[in-house]
């Protein structure tokens, strides 16, 4: 088993819902993403906080299998955002975005991380994700994740990550925006010939698909009665994924179906509460028969 690095961001999040509201809780795409993938493998985390980031919210992060010394404390504030959901839950409402140490972060990645066996670059600025590229050993897996705010603003240092990508995991209207068409079958053919060689599709309550090679693979979201906050499902989503191929013998068409299902299986965990409450408390019993839930799910010879 090898390490999988991961370099985003970690932030205090507010988040408003029909079910409940936090106030400046852990969240950030590499903390969803460590915690799902700690399930599977050892994460090593490179990402920023402030001063403002106390021992309590620290905890989240401390778990056996999350190597923390890439965890860099700067002069000034954490990153926090604030936003509001409807009933609907598929999209947030902005309200407020303060970058603050985020603004300036520059990752250095430790030597004792220089060396990865996959990587993940969380949706941060793609010039950061060149960065880290250009400070590692090339990994077996170099996956990534992506916005609109990149693909709109940033497209040339976007085509330039994506050039050096294996694996791409974004939402069907990043997709949409990024292969400038409606149809995924059509976008997934144009964003793969930019260089990843695997598109996996966030479609939210619609569930997820994956694009490898001729195959085509689609899985429905979790059938959940209860629900609080779906902020953190996606970057969960990429933590179980990623975690679980990290742990895998092989990178075939089996074991990328196999990491699709742990995905979906983190990101529905992740929706129950607010934050990275339920996320943290699994046992692997819990992930276990979540899986064999999707397994039950989707079967449908008899």
């Amino acid at each position: 088993m090898g390490k999988l690095l991961v370099v985003g961001s970690v932030a205090l999040d507010s988040v408003k819902t029909p079910f409940g509201e936090v106030v400046e809780a852990v969240g950030g795409s590499a903390t969803f993403f460590c915690i799902a993938a700690s399930y599977f493998t050892d994460v090593q985390l490179v990402a920023v906080v402030g001063e403002d980031f106390s021992p309590e919210h620290l905890t989240a992060l401390q778990r056996d299998r999350v190597d923390l010394n890439g965890l860099e404390r700067s002069s000034g504030r954490t990153f926090r955002w604030r936003g509001e959901y409807s009933h609907k839950l598929n999209e947030a409402k902005t309200l407020d975005t303060q970058l603050n140490v985020l603004e300036t972060f520059s990752p250095t990645i430790p030597e004792s991380y220089r060396a990865p066996s996959q990587l993940f670059l969380a949706n941060i600025d793609p010039d950061l994700q060149l960065r880290v590229l250009g400070q590692v050993k090339r990994p077996s897996v170099v996956a990534l994740d992506t916005m609109n705010f990149w693909i709109e603003g940033k497209i040339e240092a976007l085509r330039t990550v994506l050039k050096e990508a294996d694996i791409l995991i974004i939402n069907d209207g990043e997709a949409q925006a990024l292969g400038d068409n409606r149809n995924l079958v059509q976008v997934s053919r144009i964003i793969r010939s930019l260089g990843p060689k695997t598109l996996i599709i966030k479609r939210g309550e619609y569930g997820v698909v994956m694009f490898h090679g001729d195959a085509v693979f689609a899985l429905p979201a979790y059938p959940l009665e209860h629900l609080k906050d779906p902020t953190g499902a996606g970057d969960s989503f990429a933590g179980g994924f990623m975690g679980f191929l990290a742990s895998a013998s092989a990178l075939d068409d089996q074991s990328l179906r196999q990491a699709v299902v742990y995905g979906s299986v983190m990101a529905s965990f992740a929706v129950q509460s607010f934050s990275v409450d339920r996320l943290a408390s699994l046992t692997d019993e819990d992930v276990k028969k979540r899986y064999m839930d999707f397994s039950r799910l989707t079967t449908f010879q008899v």
